[in-house]
């Protein structure tokens, strides 16, 4: 006896007992059944076999002799037949409708997760790169320090022209460096 054959020990027993075991259906077995119906009766073949089967009952009650025509001329059986087929084919049909829903909705459940999902990752990428844009504009680049260490060799070699020139003073106004450190010797040094 398979698990799903058993009653469940936290679920109370029906008191009424049957002598007749009752017959479980599986739903999702007589769904997909009712899906392959849907699809049978959607298609050119079927309506091909339709054709057939209403011409060759109505040739078979014009062409045949009198006693072995079934279904006389208004053909009252042959539209029982096709109103029970009608009757038993809607809700099959319905059931796979209903059945294609349900997937349909898990479907769009899970885009929208999905989409979520790739909604807030573009959000914190955006803001990642936003970030990255704002630390490098920061950062000094090459092409910056280069600039700047050019002008500062500039006037490095400036000062030293002025300091070559023979005024014994740098640019900044100040002596020598050379005289600075005569004039801090003690007498006495030497």
């Amino acid at each position: 006896m398979s698990q799903r054959d058993r009653a469940r020990l936290d679920t109370p027993r029906d008191p009424r007992r049957s002598f007749v075991r009752q017959r479980r259906v599986d739903s999702d077995s007589f769904g997909s059944f009712a899906e392959d119906f849907a699809r049978f009766m959607g298609t050119a073949k079927f309506l091909a076999y339709m054709t057939l089967f209403v011409a060759v009952w109505v040739l078979w009650n014009v062409v045949t002799p009198e006693s072995w025509r079934f279904d006389p001329f208004p053909y009252i059986f042959l539209t029982l037949m096709l109103s029970l087929q009608a009757s038993y084919a809607a809700p099959l049909i319905l059931l796979a409708q209903n059945r294609q829903e349900n997937r349909d909705k898990v479907v769009a459940e899970q885009d929208r997760r999905a989409n979520a999902r790739a909604h807030a990752d573009m959000e914190f990428l955006a803001r990642e790169v936003a970030s990255l844009r704002m630390a490098v504009g920061e950062v000094a680049t090459r092409d910056f320090l280069r600039s700047e260490l050019r002008g500062l060799l500039a006037e490095l070699e400036e000062a030293r022209e002025d300091r070559e020139g023979g005024s014994g003073r740098d640019p900044r106004g100040e002596r020598d460096g050379r005289d600075d450190h005569a004039a801090r010797r003690a007498p006495g040094d030497g």
